[in-house]
């Protein structure tokens, strides 16, 4: 099968679109033929390396541990284990592998346990943008941030991948949102449900004198201090790095996640790091909010599979709006 093959950490120009053995689904696994995988700052991480610090949590000290990139996928079931019971071949799923990779090829073979049922209304391209992302949002805003009803949200980093899906459930779960983006997109923060948009370009939203109950960071470019002064007393930031690559560093968007660590306990507001890790539960979840019409994908560009380094550059570099898909 082809697939997209990475043997050490570096720039694009480290994968390669590469033949490789089409894995097999034994126990408790589920082959899927790949239909689309969406890629996230996730991937690009991964293939840099960077930040330096977090190759000693488990992605490999001097190469990526994972050959293949990509963990987002949707496809058919292609054959299943002996062990598996709720899938078939035939059967329309998405998943995400987690950090085991493996999502841009041809095929992939996936613990049942992080693979559900494709929703109904979504294309193979919708779906596959949805695990990591939308996991992220609804964790960081409904289980991490504990956003509830009439409360207000800032979402810095509105117009990403996890930031459009941020919008949507906060709207959902029946938040005031203010959604921070640039300019040209300020009509697609207020198309996904966005109550007030604040232009980056032009406003500065930690000096502009606003206050909120909860701010979403999905950037990291604004140091704690001003990130409290947008906040009501007692209120609670939720730190989730992604940003664009500005070079190798030792710690990236780690360095404010551990000083929110280390600060948490000394201050009256609330600092906490999303962390984030795959399963079905999420997945179901998301799932049920796509087909009741509260969530909705949105795809800034898709790529083939052979050209899987300009999808990687794209939301590497160039600040992509939603999501870029691959398709396969």
């Amino acid at each position: 099968m082809k697939a997209i093959v990475q043997n050490s950490y570096g720039s694009t120009e480290m994968l390669e679109l590469s033949n490789v053995e089409i894995p097999t689904a034994s126990g408790a696994e589920v082959l899927v033929r790949v239909h689309a995988a969406s890629v996230n700052a996730y991937d690009w991480h991964v293939m840099r390396g960077d930040p330096y610090l977090a190759r000693l949590t488990g992605v490999g000290l001097t190469r990526p541990r994972a050959r293949i990139r990509g963990r987002d996928f949707a496809g058919t079931v292609e054959a299943v284990g002996r062990d598996v019971r709720r899938f078939r071949p035939g059967d329309e799923v998405f998943g995400d592998l987690g950090t085991a990779d493996g999502a841009f090829a041809e095929y992939v073979s996936v613990p049942e346990d992080l693979v559900e049922t494709k929703p109904a209304t979504l294309t193979f391209e919708q779906a596959a943008a949805l695990p990591l992302a939308g996991q992220t949002a609804l964790k960081g805003l409904r289980d991490t941030g504990k956003l509830q009803p009439g409360q207000h949200v800032l979402i810095n980093g509105a117009s990403g991948g996890v930031g459009t899906f941020a919008v949507q459930i906060a709207k959902s779960l029946g938040a005031t949102v203010t959604a921070v983006c640039s300019t040209r997109n300020a009509g697609q923060a207020r198309s996904l449900g966005a109550d007030h948009v604040v232009d980056y370009t032009a406003t500065d939203f930690t000096t502009a004198g606003g206050r909120h109950d909860l701010i979403f960071d999905l950037v990291g470019n604004h140091p704690l201090a001003a990130l409290r002064r947008a906040l009501t007393p007692g209120g609670t930031i939720v730190l989730s790095g992604g940003g664009v690559f500005a070079g190798g560093s030792l710690l990236g968007p780690m360095r404010l996640m551990l000083g929110a660590k280390l600060r948490a306990p000394f201050v009256r507001d609330t600092l906490l790091v999303l962390t984030t890790e795959a399963g079905r539960e999420y997945l179901t979840a998301l799932r049920h909010m796509a087909e009741s019409g509260d969530l909705t994908p949105v795809v800034d560009r898709t790529f083939p599979l052979a050209e899987a380094r300009e999808a990687l550059k794209h939301v590497e570099t160039d600040h992509a709006r939603a999501k870029v898909v691959i398709t396969v």
